[in-house]
């Protein structure tokens, strides 16, 4: 049965330098020369969002439903550097570890020297091409199925402003945080300028009990509206971290008013992935992501 716990995680993997679309490579420049394509906004100004029929009528207003054979480059934007340039992890990223096939993304962890040294293992980052704000947004996504210590996966959203106003101001929401030392546990993250240094509300779900993460596709889905942003596992009705706009909002405690584009990565060893040691024997390995899809409320 699914159910949320409290662990170490809540702190080792996300406090400790885990923001996931910062880092000091020179492939920064090259992010920053994106100009990604805003999709339209929902007229949600006089909407009762809060309303418990709210989400039942939606549209899907974007997708990518990784039907091809690959990568769909118009969506897409690989970002490429040395593991040691963020977060002090082992992989370098490269735009040669995923696959697109039967229906699903493959991002590939591999070893491809002896172990345990940064450069040992190659892995992929991908960031979109596209832009959004608010609206019902889900990842259906199946998490490594090799247990063993080493791997953090993530699939995550930031703000399109970072490039002016830096992180943590921009804002993250991360749909689906994975330590493979902790196997079958999950959690959401919401991080802001203010709460990213402990000084806000926390920004971190409790862990969630996902028995069946490494064996199953699940749906990562977040509810965005002006006034909250509600994360759960599969359904709607499985809402399981809730943050609400503050009292008195601004651009340090609540960044979630302008868009934001998707991220996915793997990521090997480091504060986070690397906190109880890598396991060679489980490379190589996949996350496999089988869509991310976007609607709008009618």
């Amino acid at each position: 049965m699914n159910h949320i716990k409290l662990s170490t995680f809540l702190f080792i993997g996300i406090l400790m330098l885990s923001f996931s679309g910062c880092s000091n490579s020179d492939n920064e420049n090259e992010t920053s020369e994106l100009i990604r394509t805003e999709v339209a906004v929902p007229n949600l100004e006089n909407a009762d969002v809060n309303s418990p029929t709210f989400w039942d009528n939606t549209e899907l207003a974007w997708s990518d439903e990784f039907n091809g054979t690959s990568i769909e480059s118009d969506k897409w934007y690989f970002e490429s550097y040395l593991g040691s340039q963020g977060n002090t992890e082992l992989q370098n990223y490269t735009d040669d570890n995923t696959e697109v096939s039967n229906g699903t993304l493959k991002i590939q962890a591999k070893k491809i020297g002896s172990g345990q040294k940064v450069g040992d293992y190659t892995s992929a980052r991908m960031v979109s091409k596209f832009a959004f704000t608010y609206g019902k947004l889900e990842i259906r996504a199946k998490l490594p199925p090799e247990k063993g210590n080493g791997l953090w996966s993530k699939i995550w959203m930031l703000g399109n402003n970072i490039d002016t106003v830096g992180y943590p101001q921009c804002g993250e929401l991360i749909f689906m945080t994975y330590a493979s030392y902790n196997p079958g546990i999950v959690n959401a993250t919401v991080h802001t300028g203010e709460n990213f240094y402990g000084n806000g509300p926390v920004g971190t779900s409790l862990d969630y009990n996902l028995d069946t993460a490494e064996e199953e596709f699940h749906i990562y889905g977040l509810l965005w509206t002006p006034e909250y942003l509600k994360f759960y596992i599969d359904t709607t009705d499985n809402i399981y971290f809730t943050f609400t706009r503050p009292d008195t909002p601004n651009d340090t405690n609540w960044s979630f008013t302008k868009s934001f584009y998707f991220g996915m990565d793997m990521a090997v060893g480091g504060a986070v992935g690397g906190a109880k040691g890598v396991d060679d024997s489980i490379f190589p390995t996949t996350l496999e992501i089988d869509y991310i899809r976007v609607y709008h409320p009618e």
